[in-house]
């Protein structure tokens, strides 16, 4: 018997715990190298199949734009897998977007990984693997659902295992009103381009070292975020949150191309700090946030 609906799909965000760029392509595009890793912050989806093959988003939050990556996503594997059937795609927008956090990327994942199921096509994740890299760079990696070690534009996976579970991790994570546009942060010349290369090895004895210092000592993940200041001279609020965030966690570092930025906040049962209720600057958005040890549809594909 078919599935007729698949509700309550979640599309968890993610940190990078460090972005280095390290290159570039002939074609323009830059090399990186990265750690993401997810996080509880999500937005919710709800797919109901449909018998006339159309292929329709309903938005249950903020409006998105008509064709999104989560459309996107349904086209291209009801055209990859030859399916006749459709989909009503219900979204429920919690991530916030133009903040480094994947939102959109991961709405696309779960759509992915969703209409798999709903349409019993039975494919693997190596199968949905490129229809997601066709959408974006940081799709694979919501495909993958764990802790990852990035490189390349972000299509080379590699899982890694963290000193500290992401899951006894909390994170404070704080965007401001503005969001920043990827393209200006990465055309920028205040941009790092030629970071020496990291290891995989050198970053995980760091990073155990760090987890290993006493809680009010411990500082961020080794390494930086390379695009922040780029992000910064465009946007000067990124600056003031990561020192809100440093002021209470002694710590910061923007995710991704930004603007949102994320403070460790301890291990264990309780976070060492916490984001005061009512108490951040008009238009910030921010909450406490734990690690996902994997993504909560890992056991999907397939």
């Amino acid at each position: 018997m078919s599935l007729l609906a698949l509700y309550d799909l979640p599309a968890p965000a993610k940190l990078n715990l460090f972005l280095h760029v390290v290159g570039r392509r002939e074609d323009g595009y830059h090399l990186l190298q990265s750690v993401f890793t997810l996080i509880d912050w999500a937005d919710t989806l709800h797919l109901e199949r449909r018998t006339d093959g159309r292929l329709l988003r309903h938005d249950l939050g903020p409006a998105l734009p008509e064709d999104d990556l989560c459309l996107r996503a349904a086209r291209r594997l009801q055209a990859a897998s030859g399916c006749r059937v459709g989909a009503d795609i219900h979204i429920d927008k919690q991530v916030p977007w133009g903040a480094g956090l994947g939102g959109g990327s991961s709405d696309a994942a779960t759509v992915l990984l969703g209409l798999n199921r709903l349409w019993g096509l039975h494919w693997t994740r190596e199968q949905l693997l490129p229809l997601a890299l066709e959408l974006g760079a940081d799709v694979p990696f919501f495909i993958g659902g764990r802790t990852a070690w990035v490189e390349g534009i972000g299509e080379r996976l590699t899982p890694i295992e963290l000193p500290v579970p992401p899951s006894r991790q909390h994170y404070a994570v704080l965007k401001p009103a503005a969001a920043l546009p990827t393209a200006k942060i990465f055309s920028s010349p205040l941009l790092t381009r030629d970071t020496n290369a990291a290891t995989v090895v050198g970053f995980l004895a760091d990073a155990k070292a760090s987890a290993e210092q006493p809680t009010a000592e411990r500082t961020g993940y080794p390494g930086r975020n390379d695009l922040q200041a780029a992000a910064e001279a465009l946007c000067p609020e990124v600056a003031a949150v990561g020192q809100w965030l440093e002021a209470r966690f002694g710590n910061s570092r923007m995710t991704g191309s930004g603007s949102a930025v994320f403070a460790r906040a301890g291990t264990g049962d309780q976070p060492v700090a916490t984001m005061p209720e009512g108490g951040l600057p008009e238009g910030w958005v921010g909450r406490m946030c734990r690690g996902l040890d994997q993504h909560p549809l890992v056991g999907w594909p397939g």
